[in-house]
């Protein structure tokens, strides 16, 4: 069995944890500016300076913006989820272990590339608890706030703007009719459609729930952000290999990825706070 192990076996197996890993995974992934395949142990974003428009006198020389470039730089760190399967094990039990242990291989994986990408949300610049109000929780003035905020900003209004908030703040935002009730938002646009009960665009933004924001105290650190605000570096997605060891008579089943994170523009990116 050491050597015969089949890649029928491996390939399942490791298909089940992308499949988990894409379907119950990582919520943030998808939402910042993504470079896959990077080689080395870091990876640059590219930035480019807002360009000014001249006027220019007949027959004269136009003038040229130079817009001025830089880049930030996004170190990778390499992260794993591991765990044996008893080859006796498997002729005693009657639920595919197999399966389990790519579910939760897929869910350690996806809760640490949220870990990394909440980490450089959190260092954005903070709104205090109280802004524009004596309340403390998440209020239709804090939402308008955050909006005027990223329009002040000249943060593109694209579909690409987010809001993540706690459970509790979710809560909240269901009390405050301009988001909840279809008179403000039409019936289309309710939080509760088709069944959704934890997403749903508002202001300008797709506000939904993530239980894995941060806290301060008492306050969680509910985050808005804009898609290129942020990047992410993949060197490598999940991986996965299946292994026997003889000294444990069991297979080591080892998931496995390589990525990295950095804020590329802090004007797209705040942190709103809100005590629970």
């Amino acid at each position: 069995m050491a050597s015969t192990i089949t890649n029928a076996f491996i390939t399942q197996f490791e298909s089940e944890v992308h499949m988990a890993y894409q379907r119950m995974g990582a919520k943030l992934k998808n939402l910042v500016r993504t470079v896959n395949g990077v080689s080395g142990s870091s990876v640059k974003f590219q930035k480019v300076a807002k360009g000014t428009a001249t006027t220019k006198a007949r027959h004269a020389e136009v003038v040229a913006m130079n817009l001025a470039h830089s880049n930030v730089s996004a170190t990778l760190a390499d992260y794993y989820a591991a765990d044996y399967i008893d080859k006796l094990d498997e002729l005693k039990i009657n639920i595919d272990e197999r399966q389990v242990v790519a579910q939760n291989a897929a869910y350690a994986l996806g809760r640490k590339t949220d870990a990394i990408l909440i980490a450089v949300l959190d260092a954005a610049t903070s709104i205090a608890a109280n802004v524009n109000s004596s309340a403390t929780s998440m209020t239709l003035i804090k939402a308008k706030n955050m909006q005027s905020v990223f329009a002040t900003n000249d943060v593109p209004d694209d579909g690409q703007r987010y809001f993540a908030v706690g459970p509790t703040q979710w809560g909240d935002l269901m009390s405050v009719d301009q988001f909840s009730r279809a008179e403000y938002v039409g019936p289309e646009n309710l939080p509760f459609t088709n069944g959704e009960s934890t997403a749903k665009r508002w202001m300008g933004f797709l506000w939904f729930v993530h239980s894995g924001l941060s806290t301060s105290g008492s306050d969680r650190l509910c985050l808005a952000w804009h898609k290129s605000s942020v990047g992410l570096g993949i060197g490598q997605d999940v991986k996965t290999e299946v292994n026997y060891i003889p000294e444990k008579v069991s297979h080591l089943i080892t998931s496995s990825l390589s990525m990295g994170a950095v804020a590329i523009d802090g004007d797209a990116a705040r942190v709103q706070l809100c005590t629970e």
